[in-house]
């Protein structure tokens, strides 16, 4: 895959600051995930003389790449929750930790993890003594975009997200207490808790901030789809009459053509974003999610010919009903977004569909009918190729993730 990250517009711009003001980076690109440098485990030496740096305690305003770029101005939690260089990277020891959990064998990694796409291609996530959740593993990527998390939406920020599996019995099975104690045995990490956040040492909120600080950053690249869609608007502006449009647009055609969009993929990013599929009422923005909740009948194959929610005896995942006690939100679920979708299979909430042939198929049919399908779901008339193609199109979604150090943990 090619990596597009020198062809962004406004590069100049990457990694400026004053002398004290916020330092400007790109998710995306460059050594913001790749740790400490060094080799083997993380010592107390090595990371107070890496915290003096001033710089790693600067805040980073963050740019997105092509594509994503479209969403900067929704970007959560950083007015909050400002990033710095050393925010992160205790947020990417704890990501990585097993010891975050009562046996040591599962970190937030084992549901979320890189090669995956940051999910995990299990039907349900997998915690302690091999317990099986109910629920697929979303990916914890391009959450920057995302205020509610969880496929319910149960709570409103990153920081609650990440210690919520924690204290989960099927999941990482510890408790909140449990894992500041251990925590606090690790001498490394009791200094990066106090240089991170003033001194306010370790707490598992303080560990939710710097979970969050490095989910935020976990930004994918840019795909041939992004270059494509560019390249639409520059020619339409007649960039040949701008220079700085011109170069531009010169290398984004160089990078086309060594990496086209196939036939297949335009014939179905035109069916995706056309009135015939309605993909875009609930896949759209900058990560393709309207962050928004629906019914699309997923799981709810047992009430098909029900009239009501009363008449419903069988146990059911009802979703969002469960946060919001609706009864237009049962069986809802969060919009998902598309980003290197090809990578996180198996896909929707109860992970039943194993393929994204799969997922079109179900559209396709207009989901499962149940008294509370979406309004939004209803049958099209696509064809076998009308289906591959958007297929392929999906396929092309896939950016390259930026490097991260996995291993070195204190």
């Amino acid at each position: 895959m090619l990596r597009f990250a020198a062809l962004l517009f406004c590069a100049a711009l990457a990694g400026a600051a004053t002398a004290d003001g916020p330092e400007r980076v790109r998710l995306g690109e460059g050594n913001l995930l790749s740790g400490v440098p060094g080799e083997g485990k993380l010592t107390v030496e090595q990371l107070r003389g890496w915290l003096a740096d001033p710089v790693n305690h600067r805040e980073l305003r963050p740019e997105l790449p092509l594509g994503m770029n479209a969403g900067e101005a929704d970007m959560q939690g950083l007015d909050a929750e400002p990033l710095t260089r050393a925010k992160i990277e205790l947020g990417r020891q704890l990501f990585f930790d097993p010891r975050l959990s009562r046996d040591g064998t599962v970190s937030c990694a084992s549901c979320h993890a890189p090669e995956y796409g940051y999910a995990f291609p299990t039907r349900f996530g997998v915690g302690v003594d091999g317990q099986e959740g109910v629920r697929n593993s979303p990916t914890a990527a391009n959450r920057i975009l995302s205020g509610a998390q969880f496929w319910d939406g149960r709570v409103s920020s990153l920081e609650e997200q990440a210690i919520a599996p924690m204290a989960n019995p099927q999941e990482m099975g510890f408790s909140h207490g449990a894992i500041v104690e251990t925590l606090k045995k690790v001498p490394a990490y009791v200094a990066q808790f106090d240089a991170v956040f003033d001194g306010g040492g370790v707490s598992i909120d303080n560990a939710g901030r710097a979970l969050a600080a490095f989910e935020r950053v976990l930004v994918s690249g840019p795909n041939a789809w992004d270059v494509e869609d560019r390249l639409r608007v520059l020619r339409e502006a007649y960039a040949d009459e701008d220079p700085e449009l011109a170069d531009e647009l010169a290398q984004l055609e160089k990078i086309a053509a060594a990496r086209p969009l196939s036939d297949a993929a335009k014939r179905g990013a035109d069916l995706f974003f056309g009135a015939r599929t309605g993909c875009t009422q609930c896949h759209a923005g900058a990560n393709f999610s309207d962050e928004a909740y629906h019914n699309l009948g997923v799981g709810m194959e047992s009430i098909a010919d029900l009239p009501e929610a009363d008449a419903i005896t069988k146990p059911l995942d009802w979703g969002r009903y469960e946060v919001t006690k609706d009864e237009a939100d049962r069986g809802a679920f969060k919009t998902p977004g598309l980003r290197n979708v090809a990578e996180t299979g198996p896909y929707m909430h109860d992970g039943s569909l194993e393929t994204l042939d799969e997922v079109v198929a179900w559209y396709v049919k207009g989901g499962q009918p149940n008294p509370f399908l979406s309004p939004l779901i209803e049958p099209l008339n696509l064809t076998a190729a009308e289906q591959a193609d958007l297929v392929a199109f999906l396929e092309e979604l896939s950016g390259e993730w930026p490097e991260v150090e996995t291993e070195r943990l204190p």
